[in-house]
């Protein structure tokens, strides 16, 4: 299930040479540092599927806004892209786990939003929720920068 492993903040990943921008105000600011990231990555853009950089930009959209909306704001944002992959994490406020909000209101009507954590664990190979130790939370989303046979 998407976001069920958890670890320690303190754990350490490797990683490639990690770009850390400061927190977006919007994720269109989020979307643009992925851009800048991966540009810088390679001079030359033709190495990254083009819908799996669309995936990218999108899933550091929807950290991002379910930050800002559920989260309290964006108190953390790294981009951190490798040879075939790009990993995104969103630190907030909150120490709620996401969640999906279902198909259809209480009403029964089709749901117009709430379907972001549901794209996040669609898109991204891995997503691990660890909580922080001054409080909120850190979601780390790790999107292929390759054609996917699995995506559909």
């Amino acid at each position: 299930m998407c976001g069920e492993y958890q670890r320690s903040s303190t754990d350490t990943v490797a990683v490639a040479r990690r770009m850390t921008s400061t927190e977006p105000e919007s994720p269109a600011d989020a979307r643009q540092a992925v851009r800048r990231a991966l540009a810088a990555r390679s001079g030359d853009p033709s190495w990254a599927d083009e819908d799996a950089v669309g995936d990218a930009l999108l899933v550091a959209s929807e950290l991002v806004s379910n930050a800002m909306l559920h989260g309290g704001g964006v108190t953390g944002f790294e981009v951190t892209p490798t040879e075939r992959e790009v990993r995104l994490s969103v630190s907030d406020r909150s120490d709620q786990r996401p969640a999906s909000a279902g198909r259809f209101d209480d009403t029964g009507r089709l749901r117009v939003g709430g379907h972001g954590w549901m794209i996040v664990c669609r898109l991204a190979s891995d997503v691990a929720v660890a909580p922080l130790r001054a409080g909120g939370k850190r979601i780390t989303a790790v999107v292929p920068l390759a054609p996917s046979a699995a995506r559909v």
